[in-house]
């Protein structure tokens, strides 16, 4: 692992781009700010856009006082940032570019007196990755493996081919350890909580198993619709974009046994044992056990909305759902016929990423018939976004003379606990400090990657053979189709929602 004060160098393709001004440059400044960058950096974009070094910074200064988390700190610290932001204005396809590049490299390793690191960022469409990587290579620039890191944004292929394909060509020219794929969702404070609330607390570890837990819930929900993402969604749709990855993810967190260290292959190799025992549903199995949606026009918070096949970019007879659900299993000793029912999908109620460990219901032997009346199940919910909680649902007595049962919340919140100053990070400033340190915890492994892809490889053969029939099928600001409800149902089961109804 690099030490905090090697000197490094972050080349960003696609620097003129949306994702580095809304998330990459406001990350970095926020480390810059809080002494998490090397003392010696560099920060390099490059892209087509015609900016010199001077408006680069301009525009960069703009994308973090528009979406950095701490708006009021841009100007105090900016004139000490700006001299290390650099712009290079590039064809990617070009064998100078990464000629001038090396030259750059070695510029600031003489001024500096010290061998860089070098980061490569691909903030491009997928399909460009893979050049950019074959002409780094080429040139040499990432041919020492120990101070030299790529860093691949999703989608990590297209399907169980593409993405093994794709693992087989990078090595062949790098090292594992020099791949980061990164997945944002691992870098928000509360997915990585759940390490901390399952093994450092010993009162859940003991019931985090299929004796005491009836079913595990996680739902990734948007209130928008595709916006100006419809020629990628096209291509990609609500399983590949969310379920393949950031659920899949989730669900490993809740799901894998103790580590015996925070070793990075270790959890890492915690997290392949789950998706090596998720049942992977026969083709046959597929209609029972998932379901897609898309959604139609109609009304979202007193606007009227597009269906999906009106967007722009999108075709107007197209199958592509942009809603699912599908229920897993886990197919081990811990989990054994313990049903996990993940759903995500666009234009849904409302934005919420929601992890819900539902417990069996305790015996009601004891008490009078109508205590039990509002009797409910103990619930764990951790929520990711837009809350940051954490709320554990017991049974109390009603205040009186009666023995009237009630369910209660016990909530911990991030605000409350450590209050609005106490800010904290994006995601991406805990990802990018973890690649500068060199850290590969929360990125995932080639052989995770293609794990995952075989997991829902059947759905999307059979949904890509079947086209269904009742497209569109649910309306903006509900929760999806109802066949989702049916899937959840057939157990005797609900989803589960915040702000919580005791149901």
């Amino acid at each position: 692992m690099a030490t905090k004060n090697q000197p490094t160098i972050i080349f960003i393709f696609g620097g003129s781009g949306d994702l580095t001004y809304r998330k990459l440059m406001p990350a970095l400044y926020n480390l810059y700010l809080d002494n998490y960058l090397p003392e010696k950096f560099l920060i390099v974009g490059i892209g087509r856009t015609d900016f010199t070094n001077a408006t680069f910074r301009n525009h960069s200064k703009k994308g973090v006082e528009e979406h950095s988390r701490r708006k009021e700190e841009v100007k105090p610290g900016w004139k000490e940032f700006a001299p290390c932001v650099e712009y290079m204005k590039a064809d990617l396809s070009n064998d100078a570019t990464y000629k001038n590049m090396l030259k750059r490299v070695h510029e600031a390793g003489e001024e500096w007196r010290a061998k860089p690191t070098t980061i490569y960022y691909m903030s491009v469409a997928p399909q460009l990755a893979p050049t950019i990587a074959e002409k780094l290579h080429k040139a040499k620039l990432t041919a020492d493996c120990k101070r030299s890191r790529m860093v691949f944004e999703k989608p990590f292929g297209h399907d169980l081919n593409s993405a093994t394909e794709l693992n087989i060509q990078l090595g062949e020219m790098f090292k594992e350890e020099q791949i980061y794929r990164i997945d944002h969702y691992l870098g928000k404070e509360t997915v990585q909580n759940i390490l901390a609330l399952r093994f450092a607390n010993a009162l859940f570890e003991p019931i985090w198993n299929s004796h005491y837990i009836d079913h595990i819930q996680i739902t990734a929900a948007e209130n928008i619709g595709v916006e100006d993402r419809g020629g990628y969604y096209e291509q990609a749709g609500a399983l590949r974009d969310m379920v393949q990855n950031h659920i899949l993810q989730l669900l490993c967190m809740v799901a894998m046994e103790a580590p015996v260290s925070f070793d990075a292959d270790e959890i890492r190799n915690k997290k392949l044992d789950v998706l090596r025992a998720v049942r992977v549903w026969e083709k046959d199995e597929v209609h029972l056990n998932a379901v897609r949606g898309q959604y139609g026009k109609g009304w979202m918070e007193g606007k009227q909305m597009k269906a999906y096949r009106e967007e722009k970019n999108v075709s107007p007879t197209s199958n592509v759902e942009t809603f699912a659900a599908v229920k897993f299993f886990v197919d081990n000793w811990r989990w054994k016929d313990i049903p996990f029912y993940v759903r995500t999908g666009k234009a849904l109620q409302s934005k919420t990423t929601l992890i819900t460990i539902q417990f069996k219901a305790a015996p009601q032997y004891a008490f009078p018939s109508k205590a039990g009346e509002t009797w409910r199940a103990n619930r764990l919910t951790i929520s990711i976004q837009p809350q940051m909680d954490i709320r554990l649902r017991f049974q109390a007595k009603q205040p009186g003379p009666h023995m009237a049962l009630q369910p209660v919340d016990m909530i911990f919140s991030y605000n409350d606990a450590y209050g609005d100053d106490h800010q904290q990070p994006e995601a991406y400033e805990t990802l990018l400090e973890d690649v500068i340190e060199g850290n590969p915890t929360l990125f995932m492994r080639a052989d995770q990657v293609e794990t995952a892809w075989k997991i829902i490889q059947p759905i999307l053969e059979v949904w890509q053979t079947r086209p269904p029939v009742d497209f569109p099928n649910y309306s903006p600001g509900t929760w999806g189709p109802e066949d989702a409800e049916a899937l959840i149902a057939k157990n005797g089961h609900h989803w589960v929602t915040l702000p919580e109804d005791n149901q």
